[in-house]
């Protein structure tokens, strides 16, 4: 049994180390051949990238025998139980207590409200996406318990989308854009995914493929509407002079170093466990007071939680030890040399190599191979992803450098998936749609909003509020289009083998 055991974990670590190959082999050749300099800290770095490799192994693992199953399980349970009404409370909960604490939502209030000179308000900004990701995950329960296309919702979030884009303020729009990027989690997209794929499969009439899926489409598009609707608010049409000084300390506040000690290695992975306590206490809340049955298997989903805590701390610990410095190092640097080709190569390099290595992408694409029976490729809809994002982030940086509205670009976009969801076929729509949530988490979110940032306040003109957000927007849309190409494509070339 150890020895089974020890052969998984040598299979994990060896499929970490390898996802995370990509990411080496980008900032290598930047580092390298463009910058021309050795990194200062270059052993803290090795270091940091093996915690990752570690991190990401054990956090893998976690999800298996954890996260997974406790989400199915309850789904499970509420279906037998047949309340909707303590189904859709016990939805809105685990959205509103999963995004409350997220990390990526955090770093980007307090960013927003440097910027804004205090004008947006980091916890009501944090409030209102949660209370939006609580919403929407309600509606996408609803929606699988009703059996209504997914397509109709998303359709009709798009158009509020882009009539409440022509009310709100210049300044809100980016962030709102982004917000939408930010909310789902490394921990969440994979407890939200075994909640919907669990409610599906324990509904006659449902299939987990298709109506499984959705859920973190719902979380992604609801905040983009709440966003606006509290900026409209905020700012009721007045302009906002953004101070020098607020812009640098928030391009300061992306590349400061931290000091590392035991106690602050000891605080970080509290404040990790402090992210996740909130889910914990939300599932046994409603398994043992409202379901009112013990959690089967109770030593087996514990150890896997502590494996995730576990996992994701070493791998943030990585992360902020390994790529974070030299990533950010990188994205200032270009951007300082004004080289237009370049920024937009490490852009579509950076996206691609991230979101290959991105945890919450592995989870799904794995979960999607299991339940299309290898219908979907778990690696292709990967690469797939990867490719929509790296494709995002560089029009995103040209968008930047033009200095255009970003709201006629994410239109657009928006018509192109509309467009493509009546082409592609039923079983990838659903996986498409959530694919545009699970790029932008740990890994993603931190570089590219130091790449946004940096862009926006060395080229004159440009306004950090209003043009260095976004870029997170671009890197959740585009994957939508490749996943739904690949799912066309594939359907094509079936019908011409047939």
């Amino acid at each position: 049994m150890f020895k089974n055991g020890l052969y998984i974990f040598y299979h994990d670590l060896k499929n970490s180390a390898k996802d995370l190959i990509p990411i080496i082999l980008v900032i290598s050749f930047f580092q390298i051949l463009i910058i021309k300099q050795t990194p200062p800290n270059l052993f803290s770095i090795l270091i940091g990238l093996c915690i990752i490799i570690f991190g990401l192994a054990v956090f893998t693992r976690g999800l298996e025998i954890g996260i997974f199953p406790v989400g199915e399980n309850l789904a499970n349970d509420f279906a037998k139980k047949g309340s909707l009404f303590w189904l859709l409370v016990f939805a809105f909960f685990i959205g509103f207590s999963t995004t409350i604490a997220e990390p990526a939502l955090l770093a980007i209030a307090d960013k927003a409200s440097i910027i804004s000179g205090g004008r947006i308000d980091a916890f009501f900004l944090r409030l209102c996406v949660a209370f939006s990701v609580g919403f929407a995950i309600s509606l996408g329960v609803l929606r699988i318990l009703l059996g209504h296309p997914m397509h109709y919702y998303i359709i009709a979030g798009y158009v509020i989308v882009v009539i409440t884009t022509f009310f709100a303020p210049p300044q809100i729009i980016g962030l709102a854009y982004d917000s939408g990027g930010v909310t789902t989690s490394t921990v969440t997209v994979p407890l939200i995914a075994a909640i919907g794929i669990g409610l599906a499969s324990s509904i006659k009439g449902r299939n987990p493929a298709i109506d499984g899926f959705g859920l973190i489409a719902f979380a992604s598009l609801t905040p983009m509407i709440f966003v606006q609707i509290y900026g409209i608010f905020v700012y009721n049409f007045s302009d906002l002079h953004v101070s020098v000084q607020a812009v640098d300390i928030a391009i300061n506040t992306i590349n400061s170093e931290s000091n590392w000690s035991i106690l602050k290695i000891i605080t970080d992975f509290f404040n990790v466990a402090k992210d996740i306590i909130p889910i914990v206490l939300v599932i046994a809340f409603f398994q043992y007071i409202i379901i009112k049955k013990p959690i089967p298997h109770l030593p087996k989903i514990s150890s896997g939680i502590l494996l995730v805590t576990v996992g994701l701390y070493a791998f943030i610990l990585g992360l902020e030890l390994g790529l974070f410095p030299i990533g950010e190092d990188l994205a200032m640097s270009l951007t300082n040399m004004h080289n237009l080709w370049l920024i937009y190569l490490f852009g579509f390099l950076i996206g691609f190599s991230t979101t290959m290595a991105e945890p919450a992408l592995i989870a799904i694409a794995s979960k999607a191979n299991e339940i299309s029976e290898g219908n979907i490729k778990s690696i292709v809809l990967r690469l797939s992803v990867a490719l929509g994002v790296a494709i995002g982030i560089s029009l995103g940086a040209y968008r930047i450098v033009k200095g255009d509205p970003i709201q006629y670009y994410i239109i657009v976009g928006y018509i192109l998936v509309v467009i493509m969801t009546f082409f592609a076929p039923k079983y990838i729509i659903p996986i498409a749609y959530d694919s545009g949530g699970v790029t932008t988490s740990t890994v993603t979110v931190p570089l590219v909003a130091a790449l946004g940032l940096g862009l926006a306040s060395n080229i004159e003109g440009r306004n950090p509020l209003i043009d260095g957000f976004g870029l997170i927007a671009f890197a959740s849309l585009f994957p939508m289009i490749t996943v739904m190409g690949y799912g066309i494509l594939v359907t094509q070339i079936s019908k011409r083998r047939k």
